[in-house]
């Protein structure tokens, strides 16, 4: 059987940069237009997606001019938020709709029945090549609203439409939803974390469990839908995009009312669409604007909820492993992290720093741990005390003890607790969010709440250089190890005595870890 043809051939891929092979492809695919065949999700290429009918415009040729059906029978769907720089007054909504529409718009009051406030948004449409004999073309429209000027600490009621959709209107207000600022003085609040989602039972499970926590706001540590099934970041990459249709409308029971903050991971660099394999997450989120430049590295900014400063990285950025986009920020998304670090730090109202990104610093699952990230980030997460740090990747739950200088500072049994300035910093791989599970290292075991195994250290591998190397290391730090699907619950208390509450919970809700980080007033700013 021939092998279709998917794009550049695996050998010359490997050899090519995420802007080499979008150049290789813009070329080819300005010379000549796949015929198309059938798509990927219905003939089954797509592993870990649920099958079905996508809604985005699938055609067989050359993009054509945006036609517009008539709005009523164009439904919104995917709805997902996400904070803008300031959580307190500023919220963004994205959704999507499967034709081009004209003047699309949110409508949002204080009232589901009341909502007076219009606001205008723009469309972003993306248009992906049919490959022959492996995908149609296919054309997905992405859209956006930028609300500002909201009150702290407000549930808001929204809805969004476009001309001949009027959310207000009687038929169509089951469609209203709603969501809540940050509130202006810290108080208590819970988030979630986890990566590694895609689409399908297991993913949906991990949606549920996590609305059941009430979250003031979720952090997808990377690794999104896998509409790119192998993550190479190369253009030989088995790729459909109606995966992503799916995945918003999997995720809109979830997104809709919690902001979803998402960052990217190695299968979420696309070459289709820019040179950097960014050009299709700018189409489908709003992200904050935090000083770094979000049209080079989307899945990197910050924002500050209550007494917790959040931190997003790109890790493609340092990725020894998978070095697709290795450089591409060219050191200045790391200057940026030294700059974001110090200045959440000088904040006086800010107790913790949590950083979240896809690649592993420390684990002993299949992927490992990655030695650019600990070249680029682990020191600073150092000097500046960070006090939590999430991961993806691995699709397991993994925990360190507190580690600094890549050497445990001080064990962190279940139950127990951690001080960033006197231990380090502790580790988690939160990668268990619905695609196909892991196991560990050989040697390196399963061991969590109610299932504990001595403590002892494990054998695993570390990427060493950046060439791709990997290298033997034994791995002390590896404190918790659970093969499930699971999501990190975080509970952040403000006060004389502020401290992180964080448990790990198993698709049925059990817990399978916790422990503490606490820091006296004292301890707040980097020594």
């Amino acid at each position: 059987m021939e092998t279709p043809d998917v794009g550049i051939p695996p050998q010359l891929a490997r050899r090519m940069s995420m802007p080499e092979q979008y150049e290789y492809l813009r070329t080819r695919f300005s010379r000549r237009r796949a015929l198309v065949s059938a798509g990927a999700v219905a003939g089954g290429l797509l592993t870990g997606c649920s099958q079905g009918t996508a809604p985005g415009t699938r055609t067989s040729g050359s993009p054509s001019p945006a036609t517009t059906a008539h709005g009523s029978g164009v439904p919104p769907f995917g709805r997902h938020l996400a904070f803008g720089a300031d959580p307190m007054t500023q919220m963004r909504i994205s959704w999507q709709v499967p034709l081009a529409v004209r003047k699309p718009y949110v409508r949002i009051g204080l009232r589901p029945d009341d909502l007076g406030r219009r606001i205008p948004a723009e469309v972003r449409a993306l248009h992906t090549p049919g490959v022959s004999g492996v995908r149609l073309a296919l054309d997905q429209f992405y859209v956006h609203a930028a609300l500002d000027r909201l009150a702290p600490g407000t549930t808001y009621y929204y809805g969004v439409g476009h001309d001949g959709f009027d959310p207000a209107a009687p038929a169509h207000r089951s469609t209203i939803s709603r969501f809540r600022t940050a509130p202006a003085a810290p108080k208590s609040f819970t988030f979630t974390a986890f990566g590694d989602q895609g689409v399908g039972d297991a993913a949906a499970a991990s949606d549920r469990l996590m609305l059941a926590q009430n979250p003031a706001f979720h952090l997808h540590a990377g690794d999104l839908c896998y509409a790119d099934g192998t993550g190479h970041g190369e253009k030989s990459d088995g790729y459909d995009p109606g995966a992503w249709d799916l995945f918003l409308k999997q995720n809109e029971q979830v997104a809709r009312t919690v902001p979803w903050m998402v960052t990217t991971g190695n299968h979420d660099m696309e070459a289709w669409y820019s040179p950097d394999g960014y050009g299709g997450q700018l189409a489908r989120w709003s992200l904050p604007d935090s000083g770094f430049d979000p049209r080079s590295t989307p899945g990197a900014y910050a924002f500050t909820y209550g007494n917790v400063g959040v931190v997003a990285l790109d890790a493609n950025d340092v990725s020894y492993e998978i070095r697709a986009n290795l450089g591409h920020s060219d050191g200045r998304q790391t200057a940026w992290l030294e700059r974001t670090l110090g200045r959440l730090r000088a904040t006086a109202h800010i107790d913790f720093v949590v950083v979240f990104f896809h690649h592993c610093a420390y684990s002993t699952s299949a992927h490992a741990s990655d030695g650019g990230v600990r070249k680029a980030w682990v020191p600073l997460f150092d000097k500046h005390r960070v006090d939590l740090v999430v991961n993806g990747h691995n699709h397991v739950y993994e925990r360190t003890d507190a580690v600094r200088g890549s050497a445990v500072g001080r064990a962190v049994p279940i139950g127990g607790t951690a001080d960033p300035v006197r231990d380090g910093v502790v580790y988690v791989t939160a990668g268990g969010g619905g695609r196909d599970l892991y196991g560990f290292q050989p040697g390196s075991k399963e061991s969590y709440e109610g299932h504990e195994r001595r403590h002892r250290p494990v054998d695993s591998v570390v990427w060493a250089s950046a060439s791709g190397q990997a290298k033997k290391e034994t791995a002390d730090w590896s404190r918790v190890r659970y093969r499930g699907f699971s999501l990190l619950k975080v509970e952040a208390e403000s006060g004389a005595h502020p401290r992180l509450r964080v448990s790990a919970l198993a698709r049925g809700g059990e817990r399978v870890d916790h422990f503490e980080v606490r820091r006296s007033g004292a301890q707040l700013r980097s020594q």
